[in-house]
């Protein structure tokens, strides 16, 4: 068989979209929503009676076993991202990527056959690990080797995926929710994802590194016949040659220093800035409250808004639904709105959705006001996905430098997870103590991260890797970026394949501009 299939251009790139990061996303939107599903079923509380919250008579004991539950996924997908600190750089992103499907394998087996609450707990950590680390690898993996100007929508394409496993999740949930005597209620959907794993272990086999991890492992040959292949251009093109030149220049200019230490350094190319813009945009990603509307929307529906347990089941499944639509339509205007754009205006809604949500949930004698809520929960997903389904992860893998990119990433995930993991665990206490008024709190801070936005993140839209690298290397600071990002003209051809050699600045001009001596 020919390499990659005898696919090369954008071909190449669509199967990798369909064949690892459609299979990989969905995996993580469907372990993240299939516990949510199964927590209020009976044959599931029967196995489990420790965390069965309504017939508990310790209540806010078992709502604090129940987000150790729930927050054990969490803590395995931390654990699973910080290990790609190390890992993505060590082994490369096709092999960090079988890792974790396999940790997932091994997770599901468990999780299925799980009898006792400390195996529950131990097979949701698993789960996550393996999780956390195509988390973290798979839109990485997929900006290094996507063109500039379709490496937006590639990657937010995980929006899409994310909400078609969440919903599947949920549907299979409410499928075998009428056997509700029977474990295999529970155990049949712990068990399904083994299939999207196993889809991700055979294709990436079959699909290219990534070509800029080559280059920085010296590995210049493959990389550039990976790179001819996905530009679909003679391995001896010039533009080839450009690409390499450019990628060596940039990682001339951090020393070839990949030491984690290096993230809390600035450096002419502004480490620590970057850094923190990633983790920031992957913080605000938690402080939405999707995660608290992603694990609990079962229960919220029949707890908090007094529905039927079926109906709320099935809405919980529809509710996954609109972030697909969402998707959808970050994926049609990204490029032409831009990162910033997007994010802002997914945080205005967000805000606005969120505060009718907990005035219209408080009213719990008021059928009209607990539909108006449901609606809103609805537009509330719809807005969220926009702007935070995918950019996030996209804006930590770009404005990350080449050598310190996957442990940027890494970390940027990593944090964001620990706070999921907080909030996992307070939701359950949060939602018997306040009820619906504890959306309140995500409003606010979906508020707060507009003004921050506008002035912290700079556009990337349009612009090669290496040129969001001259857009940091420019910058005098902090604030700085956003006007540089702006008056910075973009050259790449929309035709061209990364850093193209004869329309892009090179580094070597830059630096004789900011009078710095590698």
């Amino acid at each position: 068989m020919a390499r990659f299939f005898g696919l090369r251009g954008t071909r190449l790139n669509v199967a990798a979209i369909i064949g690892v990061l459609m299979p990989g996303i969905m995996s993580v939107g469907y372990n993240t929503a299939s516990l949510g599903g199964v927590l209020s079923l009976a044959s599931f509380n029967k196995t489990f009676p420790e965390i069965d919250v309504v017939h508990a008579k310790n209540k806010d004991y078992a709502s604090s076993l129940e987000g150790t539950v729930v927050a054990a996924f969490a803590i395995g997908s931390f654990l699973g991202t910080f290990a790609c600190i190390w890992m993505g750089d060590w082994l490369g992103r096709r092999r960090t990527m079988m890792v974790g499907a396999t940790t997932q394998i091994i997770g599901y087996a468990l999780n299925a056959s799980s009898y006792s609450l400390v195996q529950l707990i131990v097979s949701r950590m698993l789960v996550g690990m393996g999780t956390g680390i195509l988390l973290a690898t798979i839109p990485l993996w997929i900006s290094e080797t996507a063109p500039a100007k379709r490496r937006g929508s590639h990657v937010v394409t995980k929006g899409i995926f994310t909400g078609v496993g969440c919903a599947t999740a949920l549907f299979f949930d409410y499928g075998m929710s009428f056997k509700t005597k029977n474990s295999i209620a529970w155990r049949i959907p712990f068990a399904f994802p083994v299939v999207l794993s196993g889809a991700v272990l055979i294709f990436v086999l079959l699909l290219p590194e990534s070509p800029r991890w080559l280059i920085q492992k010296s590995r210049i040959a493959e990389a550039r016949y990976i790179l001819a292949a996905l530009a679909d251009v003679d391995a001896e093109d010039e533009k080839i040659e450009g690409t390499i030149s450019e990628v060596q220049a940039s990682l001339s200019l951090a020393g070839g220093n990949t030491d984690f230490k290096q993230l809390f350094h600035m450096g002419p190319q502004r480490v620590f800035h970057r850094a923190f813009l990633a983790v920031g945009g992957l913080l605000f990603l938690q402080m939405t409250g999707a995660t608290v509307t992603t694990y609990y929307t079962t229960a919220i529906f029949e707890n908090n808004l007094d529905l039927q347990e079926s109906t709320a089941r099935l809405l919980a499944a529809v509710y996954q639904l609109a972030g697909p639509c969402g998707a959808v339509l970050c994926v049609s205007v990204i490029e032409r709105v831009g990162r910033r754009g997007l994010m802002m205006g997914s945080a205005i809604g967000n805000a606005i959705c969120l505060a009718c949500i907990a005035v219209l949930g408080s009213q719990v004698d008021n059928i009209k006001a607990a539909h108006a809520a449901v609606f809103f929960l609805f537009l509330f997903h719809f807005s969220y996905i926009v702007g935070f389904g995918g950019i996030p992860y996209l804006y930590a893998t770009e404005v990350a430098p080449l050598h310190l990119r996957a442990t940027i990433n890494s970390v940027s995930i990593s944090v964001a997870g620990a706070f999921s993991i907080l909030i996992a665990h307070v939701t359950p206490l949060a939602f018997n103590k306040m009820g619906q008024k504890y959306f309140l709190i995500f409003s606010g801070l979906n508020a707060v991260m507009v003004p921050l936005i506008y002035f912290l993140f700079p556009e990337t839209s349009g612009r090669t890797l290496e040129e969001i690298d001259d857009i940091f290397t420019l910058s005098d600071g902090v604030l700085d970026t956003v006007r540089v990002s702006k008056t910075l003209p973009c050259l790449s051809g929309v035709e061209d394949i990364e850093s193209p050699i004869e329309s892009k600045p090179k580094f070597q001009t830059i630096l004789k501009e900011k009078e710095i001596s590698v």
